[in-house]
């Protein structure tokens, strides 16, 4: 995962750079460091489809800086896991946990979820991806493993930003895979590979409206920001993520590739 570990590099390095943070203030109802499509508003619907309590141990899947995590104990008193493999994810998830929340309540560390996880099984009461599972290859694996590291009983959701839906080139598919190693995948494989792997109650939502209006958002307040994105990212840089963002956004507004979340429950036995 070479290609996506530059980009995140370059994203997680300059998290708290001021340029950055307008552009997510103008782009997302709250600032959560996103690089993906999650809103506090969508993150809340979440965290109550998953039943999170005080009492729940929550592993977070590629947390990127941390900011979901975060919410998630502030919101419900749960103790979050939070992984990912980039470092400087990582690195930034602990600052802004010192900042934000009692340290007894969110833990990051580095791994890598395209292997199976260090916890034990049965550790969580709910396991959470956000927009991350289309760079780790092998589905069937993952969700194994989840099942694995889930209590009896316990939930996991998972939000697929690739799902094809309809008719896409090849060229819109390299345009949408850019920033990183992608797997795209048809409409019902993840129902199916949750049900192959254990998990029952699959629910399917539609999570396409972050998308389709954040891409747009995000776009444009790049190039407000122009000249100072041009000199910390480079003209072909710059111009290259405004491109994705445009696929993006088209691609979801024509219903051709969707986000689709995906809640399951491990079964009591």
């Amino acid at each position: 995962m070479d290609k996506p570990r530059g980009l995140y590099d370059q994203l997680y390095g300059r998290m708290m750079d001021p340029v950055y943070r307008q552009i997510r203030a103008v782009t997302f109802d709250e600032d959560l460091g996103q690089t993906g499509w999650l809103t506090a508003a969508e993150l809340s619907d979440f965290v109550r489809r998953l039943h999170l309590s005080a009492s729940c141990q929550v592993l977070d899947v590629a947390c990127g800086s941390g900011g979901a995590s975060v919410l998630m104990a502030h919101e419900t008193g749960a103790r979050v896991v939070g992984v990912d493999a980039n470092e400087k994810a990582v690195n930034a998830a602990l600052e802004r946990a010192a900042r934000e929340v009692r340290n007894d309540r969110v833990l990051f560390r580095v791994a890598d979820a395209t292997l199976p996880l260090p916890f034990e099984e049965h550790a969580f009461d709910a396991i959470f991806c956000n927009d991350a599972v289309n760079h780790l290859k092998d589905r069937r694996a993952l969700l194994a493993d989840w099942f694995r590291m889930l209590k009896p009983g316990g939930r996991i959701l998972y939000t697929d930003p690739v799902v094809v839906t309809g008719m896409v080139s090849a060229s819109e598919f390299a345009a949408r895979s850019t920033i990183g190693e992608f797997v795209f995948v048809p409409r019902g494989e993840n129902e199916m590979i949750l049900g192959e792997t254990g998990f029952r109650d699959v629910e399917v939502l539609d999570a396409s409206d972050n998308i389709i209006e954040l891409s747009c958002r995000w776009r444009d307040a790049r190039a407000f920001h122009r000249e100072a994105l041009v000199r910390l990212e480079t003209e072909a840089g710059y111009q290259a993520l405004q491109d994705f963002l445009t696929t993006v956004h088209v691609l979801a507004e024509e219903g051709r590739l969707l986000r689709h979340a995906f809640c399951a429950r491990r079964p009591e036995r």
